[in-house]
């Protein structure tokens, strides 16, 4: 992301999310009404395009004619994460910290999340732009969402949060979605030592890269396309994850897995059938990870 300015790969994410919520509510896979609020005013003039059944279908052809794949990851995993983040606010989890919040809007849409205490960490110039894109859909903040601000170079995340009234005696629900792919290894592991010392029952949902995507040691259908296009918009991705090891790379540092899904195994868990017909983007995972009883 450059600096002062929104991460324009969130933007494309936001963009997807509107499309899916401008689809009539009978098959749309979620309703984001606050999506299109963070979009620039010809990707707004799209979504609302979109709604005209001629023009909605070339858009989203366009869409996945140019990243192949992205779309459908994008939308299928939001609603997947959504199931997740619902199941945790149904089991009494009522601390919820959303990790590079970006343009997430979950505080503000999922019920689940009303009663709930929402820390939303993010640089402190993205959360400048978030506020006044927020202005256009809110009167106000939510009193339960919390803005908190980090830079990571020179703070430590346990002591922000705690700063801000995270207890991390209590149960929390981590979501961590698009942002380890940016980071290094050495960054990633220290959020999970952290979420591992947080009390038993604590959730981590976050997503992350299939490593033969960015060393090219597996073939991903539009990966390398992928790869020069986020490289271009000074995003490179520069972390990546062998699923085939992730249960140990997770327990080595206090956690246990959960569920790992790729992207055509999350996009058949939304999309029924259909998904056979989606292509690309299979590099991309949605995993869980809880911090089991000291006693299990």
């Amino acid at each position: 992301m450059m600096p002062g300015r929104a991460s324009r790969t969130a933007e494309y994410v936001a963009f997807f999310r509107a499309l899916e919520s401008a689809r009539p509510p009978r098959v749309r896979l979620f309703d984001d009404p606050y999506a299109r609020h963070f979009l620039r005013p010809s990707l707004r003039r799209a979504v609302s395009c979109s709604r005209v059944p001629p023009l909605g279908g070339l858009i989203v052809w366009c869409a996945d004619r140019r990243l192949p794949g992205a779309r459908t990851s994008a939308i299928a995993r939001t609603r997947v994460i959504d199931d997740a983040v619902r199941r945790a606010g149904r089991d009494g989890i009522d601390q919820v910290v959303i990790l590079g919040a970006g343009f997430d809007s979950r505080a503000y849409r999922l019920p689940e999340l009303r009663a709930a205490a929402v820390f939303e960490v993010d640089h402190p110039a993205t959360h400048a732009v978030k506020r006044v894109r927020l202005r256009r859909a809110l009167p106000t903040i939510p009193a339960n969402v919390r803005f908190v601000p980090i830079d990571f170079n020179r703070q430590q995340l346990p002591g922000v949060l705690a700063d801000h009234g995270l207890d991390a005696q209590r149960r929390v629900l981590f979501l961590w979605e698009g942002v380890t792919n940016y980071l290094t290894a050495a960054a990633v592991d220290a959020v999970l030592r952290f979420v591992a010392r947080c009390a038993a029952g604590t959730r981590l949902i976050f997503t992350y890269v299939h490593r033969g995507a960015l060393d090219g040691s597996v073939a991903f259908e539009g990966a390398a396309t992928l790869m020069r296009a986020v490289a271009q918009l000074a995003e490179p991705w520069t972390f990546g994850l062998d699923p085939s090891t992730l249960r140990g790379y997770l327990a080595d540092r206090g956690l246990r897995l959960e569920d790992d899904a790729g992207a055509r195994e999350y996009r058949a868990r939304c999309f029924g059938s259909a998904a056979d017909r989606m292509r690309g983007y299979d590099f991309y995972h949605v995993a869980i990870a809880s911090v089991p009883n000291a006693n299990a």
